[in-house]
């Protein structure tokens, strides 16, 4: 019987809903990832980032009790703290996967020191009123049985994460900068050769990432949940960053490959009802991104397969018709 409710749920307007509001905090940051991946300096502290964005949104709304002011609060913090990254890494010289493991566990630690120091609390804000960003009902959409229920009444960042992409796509191949960004991540020299500044490019580029962490990690403390959690971004920075390279290193791949670790998250939640233990259900989302690495590895390693074997017959043919 429990089984049989499962499969409805699955199988509903409200789980495809529950899928966008999941995906939203993967998307985000999956969009920062792919801008500074392209420009030859990728984020690792996507998670970080997240957690710092979502901690700052969440006290300063609770403590001014607006809630615009906790968002641009958090966005500024996000902005700031992929600021100090590209600093240390573009100006002092410090590789980057380093520097960003680093960033990584100065937020975990940090974001549960400041919470214990502003609230008492060492697990989450759950004694502070911080309040939630509001629901959009897009008229008309909202009256239409079972696509109303998909698309409408979800939170500002749901609907942000879908235009953003579209931007991000603007921006990476319609205009100068997005060519200037892809060029550096290519080949820096040649964009030097040129004149491109390199510094700048890839710094503009960490803070876009920033932004759009940022806004990844408002909507888990202020959409997803009303409070702040510690380390409630569980993994999900790192996520992000597989949906990159799952997507094919394309905005609206890594769109739809943070959507598929949104329907394997929605689910875990789904058959968390069942009598499974609970560690397998939340292993769900991992496992499915394992996986999708596995698989996408294996697809590009039969296309270097495939290439070096058009190589060779165009090599043989070459040789054979005695040219040199």
């Amino acid at each position: 019987m429990k089984i049989d409710l499962v499969l409805q749920g699955i199988f509903s307007a409200l789980f495809i809903a529950s899928v966008l509001r999941i995906s939203t905090a993967l998307i985000l940051p999956a969009l920062g990832g792919l801008i500074t991946d392209l420009s030859g300096s990728i984020n690792i502290a996507l998670e970080g980032t997240m957690l710092v964005s979502a901690f700052t949104g969440v006290i300063v709304s609770g403590f001014s009790q607006n809630i615009w002011l906790g968002v641009l609060a958090g966005i500024a913090s996000g902005i700031l703290f992929s600021g100090l990254l590209a600093y240390f890494h573009l100006y002092l010289g410090t590789n980057i996967i380093l520097a960003g493991t680093a960033f990584n566990i100065l937020a975990s630690g940090g974001t549960i020191f400041l919470l214990y120091m502003l609230t008492g609390d060492k697990g989450s804000t759950s004694t502070l009123a911080s309040g939630m960003v509001p629901t959009i009902n897009i008229p008309f959409i909202e009256d239409i049985p079972f696509l109303g229920t998909v698309l409408s009444g979800h939170n500002i960042f749901v609907y942000l994460a879908f235009i953003l992409a579209f931007l991000v796509e603007r921006l990476l191949y319609h205009t100068k900068f997005g060519t200037h960004l892809r060029a550096v991540g290519e080949e820096p020299v040649a964009a030097t050769s040129v004149g491109i500044n390199v510094r700048r490019v890839k710094f503009i580029s960490l803070l876009i990432s920033g932004f759009l962490a940022s806004l990844g990690g408002l909507n888990l403390s202020m959409a997803y949940l009303s409070s702040f959690q510690r380390d409630m971004t569980a993994g999900r920075g790192f996520i992000a960053l597989a949906a990159v390279y799952l997507g094919g290193r394309k905005p609206w791949g890594t769109v739809l490959a943070a959507i598929i670790f949104g329907v394997a998250d929605a689910l875990s939640n789904q058959l968390g009802t069942l009598n499974i233990p609970s560690q397998l259900v939340q292993m769900i989302p991992y496992v499915i991104t394992i996986l999708a690495l596995v698989l996408n590895g294996v697809r590009n390693r039969s296309k270097i397969i495939e290439q070096t074997k058009r190589f060779q017959e165009r090599e043989m043919t070459r040789i054979a018709n005695g040219e040199k």
